[in-house]
């Protein structure tokens, strides 16, 4: 099929790209094109005005503080494989956007555009997620605001982005030499989405423990232990049936087989940082 008649426009800022969007309540911001593209092709998404943000300066920013590093919205995932990009993680993110689909996308594909589309099965929903990430939101008239990508993400393709809202930005947090990573997708093929995905982090020197399970069919689902208490947490993980219970008491649903591939992705990425 082809996409069904839209207006088209390449704006020079994010602040005239927000005034756009909040003129135009069918507009559709248009980032790698990865995710949009086929939908627009299937009429899934049938947008009066497409709002091309790809050659916004301000959106392909890397930003260090000694705290954090915030990339651009249009940051490919790529850049962050090819590690052109800096990474508070030591390497994590890199592996991550390495096993996103196939080269082709990741060389267009964005990270800002992912989270923004909210597809549960996105390896970055689930990642940020774990890694306690902070999307950067701006709206109409300048208007800005910090939000945990635990919240931001609300549903499957459902966010917290208000009318004329663009996502500008993810802020990431360092984390210590020390600090280590977990990370298991189940695809039935190398490039397809995955059908389960497990994430966990763990930084005893920034007292952060943190086991995520994804592609879920909805918002992450997110198991954090107290300061202090990540070793013990982490132990529960050895045992299938605790690995369940604490799934389903932090929110995942699925029949039985959907809870086996959950459990067996989550007890994997744990058990990477177990090691």
């Amino acid at each position: 099929m082809k996409a069904a008649a839209f207006d088209y426009v390449r704006p020079a800022s994010v602040a005239e790209a927000c005034a756009l969007l909040a003129g135009d309540g069918d507009a559709k911001i248009m980032a790698g094109g990865q995710s949009l593209g086929p939908m627009l092709n299937l009429r899934l998404a049938q947008p009066a005005l497409l709002v091309d943000v790809t050659r916004i300066a301000d959106l392909g920013r890397v930003e260090e503080s000694a705290d954090a590093i915030t990339l651009g919205a249009v940051v490919t995932h790529a850049a962050i494989e090819d590690r052109r990009v800096a990474d508070p993680t030591h390497g994590f993110l890199a592996r991550v956007a390495r096993g996103i689909a196939y080269r082709a996308v990741r060389s267009r594909g964005t990270i800002g555009g992912s989270l923004a589309h909210a597809d549960p099965a996105a390896d970055w929903v689930s990642t940020l997620t774990a890694l306690g990430a902070e999307v950067l939101l701006t709206g109409a008239g300048g208007a800005q605001r910090r939000v945990p990508v635990e919240e931001f993400i609300r549903g499957a393709m459902s966010t917290a982005l208000e009318p004329g809202e663009i996502l500008d930005g993810v802020r990431i947090p360092r984390f210590s030499p020390a600090a280590r990573f977990g990370f298991e997708k189940i695809c039935r093929k190398t490039g397809e989405f995955a059908e389960a995905m497990g994430v966990a982090v763990l930084d005893p020197e920034r007292g952060v423990c943190r086991v995520v399970a994804g592609a879920g069919g909805g918002r992450p689902v997110v198991i954090e232990a107290s300061r202090g208490a990540g070793a013990r947490l982490l132990e529960r993980f050895a045992d299938p049936g605790a690995t369940r219970d604490m799934l389903i008491e932090a929110g995942l649903t699925g029949d039985e087989f959907k809870m086996r591939l959950h459990v067996a992705a989550v007890r994997r990425a744990v058990e990477e940082i177990r090691r």
